[in-house]
């Protein structure tokens, strides 16, 4: 087993590869540093670009796009954020979108891009203490989207059962010397264990970070199911459908986030309906770990 303990760098740029993205040459990249118009991070001399963080920066300075191209029909596909519950709901029902997990922030940045029908989030914004709504606000101004309830989640530490360690809070992590399987940088997940971290003064260089990230929910739990971490951040859920412990830290909202014309269309309608069924219900508490009270509601509805 190899650890880290910084962040994995496979989701990062270098200048030179920054540059090759955007197709500009490297001196401009620079300018662009100098000048703190390109969102990028410094790394023991090395200038770094978060891909996620550069695809948002791509789009909030993007032109205005035609009412053609805004209107032109994507693909029925659910991006995002993994949940578990909405995974189960898009199969039983039988609904003709595929989900496709590639985390909050990358999924968003597909969904500005018209690759997917509905986007599923759960990203805290640190400064507001909101869910969601003020992420959407800043990488979506020019979009006339809503942001549907979808349902809140309880999230903390999934451990081996019988928690061998004896985890019991953040602070365990440390002095446990637990081995801990991150999520991949644009995760709502890894954006909420960072916040609780530094909320709790705890340095994460501090803590063994397996040396590859999971990128969905499920496979947090199965990275610790077969040994190779000892702890990560996930719903209870997970923890619940592969028997292992749950240590709870906190409580999100997780939100669909679709164009306002595809909210009436049959599609996600469909699935709307459903969550309204008896059968939805006794999943979710079959599953554990959801709150459906607000499920439904409008959180957010951008003109």
């Amino acid at each position: 087993m190899l650890f880290s303990e910084v962040r994995p760098l496979s989701d990062m740029m270098t200048v030179h590869e920054v540059a090759e993205y955007l197709r500009v040459k490297e001196r401009k990249i620079y300018d662009l540093i100098t000048q703190k118009q390109i969102p990028c991070t410094r790394v023991t001399g090395k200038w770094l670009f978060p891909r996620y963080l550069i695809d948002m920066w791509l789009m909030q300075n993007s032109e205005s796009v035609s009412q053609d191209t805004l209107f032109r029909t994507v693909p029925e596909i659910v991006v995002g954020s993994h949940d578990p519950l909405l995974e189960w709901a898009l199969r039983e029902s039988s609904l003709p979108m595929a989900m496709q997990a590639t985390g909050s922030m990358e999924g968003l940045s597909r969904f500005a891009a018209s690759e997917a029908l509905i986007c599923g989030m759960h990203v805290l914004d640190t400064e507001s203490g909101e869910f969601n709504v003020p992420v959407i606000k800043n990488a979506l101004p020019d979009h006339s989207v809503v942001a549907i309830e979808w349902a809140w989640r309880e999230q903390g530490l999934v451990v081996a059962a019988g928690n061998p360690l004896q985890i019991i809070c953040l602070d365990d992590l440390i002095n446990k010397k637990a081995v801990l399987i991150d999520r991949q940088s644009g995760a709502g997940s890894r954006i909420l264990l960072d916040y609780l971290l530094e909320k709790s003064g705890i340095d994460k260089t501090q803590i063994k970070i397996a040396d590859k990230p999971a990128r969905t929910e499920i496979d947090v739990g199965l990275t610790i199911s077969s040994g190779k971490a000892d702890a990560g951040i996930a719903v209870a859920s997970v923890a619940r459908q592969l028997h292992l412990d749950f240590i709870p830290l906190t409580k999100e909202r997780f939100d669909l986030v679709m164009r306002r014309y595809d909210y009436f269309e049959p599609p996600v309608q469909r699935l709307l309906d459903f969550t309204h069924t008896p059968a939805f219900a006794e999943k979710a508490r079959e599953l554990s770990g959801y709150d459906l009270s607000g499920a439904g509601k409008v959180v957010l509805n951008l003109r």
